[in-house]
């Protein structure tokens, strides 16, 4: 197969598309399950927190098992453990179980992205790494944009368990197909002559060629500090929207659930958008002799500048403030996908997995804090006026602590 490298970042971008399909489910369907199971504000960023937990849990550790197992394998687990949780929800009868399987489903989505950013740096040179990260990223908004009309056209058919029964058996068909699809390039059965030499001299850092970096030798790096504080502080903003979007527009805003599918899908798709013109913006401009360090970071500043239009959701009309929250989650993504690459950017593809999952562990820590706060926050003020004006501000006050911090991107290890 010729570029075989595109295809399985494709493969990656369904993976994530699945990924995300798995998780926004509840949020999705939380007005109909409601009905039977009663939740309330609390008790729902509970069960977003307990996925979050376990999330942060598998993302520190879930680096190490791809490390370990290496990505073939290790993917194959996860997306299977994840979509079995995913399945669980259709047969839960009380809040104890939803948020039982909410931690079981966070566990396994967990090694997703760790994995995800380890079979882009055994695949793709610097100069196409930014853009392949792109393109699997793109798979969250994909799934997200695909969630709310298909989700609410099943509930409508056949109810609201039939839509974890049809995405948990979804992944089970991926996890097939990528054990018998990937491999290390070297020893790919489907990889032209030419790919296989050009990979093999651009790729000046494989998986046995440098020993693997300690956590403990990690943190003496202050340019992991401001890699941890920005995740630390954007994954919070990003899950808050992801998780709330549909419950905010059925609550404050009055939608049902044709009208969340009708409405929801839009801000999710410009966000597939920023993932794919983030990824395709950096590797652009090192196209045109802009130095890693340069290009990253200004795509990094046009992120930041964009997120405080969440500001101005709550004032706002319907229709403007869809525009908001697309803007906002379009910003995110196109941050999303060069803090991803900057990983790939400075280790070598043997610490890869450990990096990006200590990242992703701190980032879904923060964000499981951060829900349990929006809880607290909406039941006391009956408001989101102060939820989004702090998840305005995260992005820039990440992009300082990176200019801080991490000042220079270049490998250091």
């Amino acid at each position: 197969m010729t570029n075989l490298r595109w295809w399985i970042a494709g493969l990656l971008a369904l993976a994530t598309a699945l990924n995300y399909l798995d998780r926004q489910s509840l949020p999705v369907v939380v007005g109909e399950l409601q009905k039977e199971i009663p939740i309330s504000e609390v008790e729902y960023s509970q069960m977003q927190s307990l996925f979050l937990m376990a999330y942060a849990i598998m993302y520190a550790v879930g680096g190490r098992v791809m490390d370990w197992l290496g990505t073939r394998a290790g993917y194959a687990v996860m997306i299977v453990f994840w979509s079995a949780a995913t399945l669980l929800h259709g047969f839960a009868t009380t809040v104890g179980e939803l948020k039982l399987f909410r931690f079981l489903l966070g566990l396994g989505e967990g090694g997703a992205f760790p994995g995800s950013a380890k079979a882009v740096s055994e695949w793709f040179p610097a100069r196409e790494r930014s853009f392949a990260f792109g393109i699997f990223n793109t798979g969250s908004s994909v799934g997200a944009v695909v969630a709310p009309p298909l989700i609410a056209l099943i509930v409508s058919s056949s109810g609201w368990r039939w839509v974890f029964y049809v995405a948990g058996a979804l992944g089970v068909v991926w996890g097939a197909i990528w054990l018998l699809f990937y491999e290390l390039p070297a020893r790919h059965k489907r990889i032209t002559a030419g790919e296989r030499e050009y990979l093999r001299t651009q790729l000046e850092a494989s998986a046995g060629a440098r020993p693997r970096v300690s956590y403990l030798r990690l943190f003496a790096y202050r340019q992991v500090w401001g890699l941890l504080i920005a995740k630390f502080l954007t994954d919070s903003a990003w899950f808050f929207f992801i998780f709330w979007l549909p419950k905010y527009l059925a609550d404050v805003r009055g939608l049902n659930i044709k009208e969340i599918g009708y409405y929801a899908w839009i801000p999710y798709a410009l966000a597939g958008v920023g993932s794919f013109f983030g990824g395709w913006l950096s590797s652009e401009l090192i196209r045109r002799k802009y130095s890693i360090d340069r290009s990253r970071k200004i795509a990094l500043c046009m992120s930041a500048v964009l997120m405080p239009v969440s500001l101005g959701i709550l004032s706002a009309p319907l229709s403007i403030a869809i525009a908001f929250f697309s803007t906002a989650m379009f910003a995110h993504q196109f941050w999303s996908t060069i803090i991803q690459t900057l990983v790939a950017d400075m280790f070598p593809s043997s610490t890869v997995g450990a990096v990006a999952g200590l990242l992703g562990c701190v980032g879904s820590f923060g964000a499981m804090l951060f829900n349990l706060l929006v809880g607290q926050m909406v039941t006391h003020f009956h408001s989101y006026g102060q939820v989004f004006t702090i998840s305005g501000l995260m992005h820039p006050i990440g992009f300082v602590a990176i200019l801080l911090l991490v000042r220079k991107i270049e490998r250091l290890a």
